[in-house]
């Protein structure tokens, strides 16, 4: 029996070795200036953006689980090209990972960030979440969004680049990853040319205007589609952990 488990264990991180952060967009264009005012880039203390995010309340922004081993300290809001300095910084006060999280690939993928003190303004805005379990159409068209590399081992870009996704049935999916954790939700990659790469995940899965999903990961460091489906912590799975967490905030306010 536990030459089986050593087995298996040893049989997963062969598998976790074959995935890769995600959320660098392929084949997609610039974001409009005036959109996605949810937008975050999560950044370390040298100023480098190492994951996306996205703004849900004035002090949360949700990113994935993953994002932590970069050691993020900050998030940039307000601005869609990185070198432009008008945006706002602000410091993360606490970073909150879903207590299931053990590693990549073996779900439970999501992270909140609080923040000192955020300024909602024209440039920066909050974006809806889910108000109860989603169930997503076979082939429906979302949006994806990040900052970073726009070809397999490219250079990151500076402009916020978002693509239009279409959505993979679980039993497509999982013919594709048979090891599949739960509570994802499949978009983009594979049979297509879009789709996100490596470089910054955590960002959002957009769908009839709420952000349902988070960046996870994809298969290897290969974003010349096709490839595997692109994977995505489903949201609407958490709402009661998130609910939770940001109400608990402000009662101790």
């Amino acid at each position: 029996m536990l030459g089986l488990q050593k087995f298996l264990f040893v049989h997963v991180l062969a598998c976790l070795g074959r995935l890769a952060h995600g959320s660098d967009i392929i084949n997609g264009e610039k974001a409009p200036e005036n959109s996605m005012q949810y937008m975050a880039s999560v950044q370390n203390n040298k100023g480098q953006h190492v994951c996306g995010g996205f703004l849900i309340t004035e002090d949360f922004v949700v990113s994935a689980a993953h994002c932590n081993d970069f050691t993020p300290t900050h998030v940039v809001l307000g601005n869609h090209n990185l070198k432009n300095g008008n945006h706002q910084k602000i410091k993360i006060k606490k970073k909150i990972i879903h207590e299931n999280y053990q590693q990549l690939g073996l779900g439970n993928d999501i992270m909140l960030l609080e923040l000192l003190s955020v300024q909602l303004n024209e440039r920066v805005q909050t974006i809806q979440l889910p108000r109860a379990e989603i169930h997503l159409e076979e082939n429906q068209v979302c949006q994806v969004a990040g900052w970073g590399t726009t070809k397999t081992h490219g250079k990151s870009v500076d402009e916020l680049m978002v693509v239009n996704v279409s959505v993979i049935t679980s039993k497509n999916c999982e013919a594709q990853w048979p090891r599949l954790p739960a509570n994802v939700i499949c978009a983009g990659g594979y049979n297509t040319t879009k789709g996100f790469c490596q470089g910054d995940s955590g960002g959002p899965l957009l769908c009839d205007g709420l952000a349902v999903g988070v960046v996870s990961f994809n298969y290897k460091e290969n974003c010349s589609y096709p490839n595997k489906p692109n994977i995505y912590t489903d949201i609407s799975k958490y709402l009661q952990w998130i609910d939770g967490i940001v109400k608990s905030r402000k009662y101790d306010e």
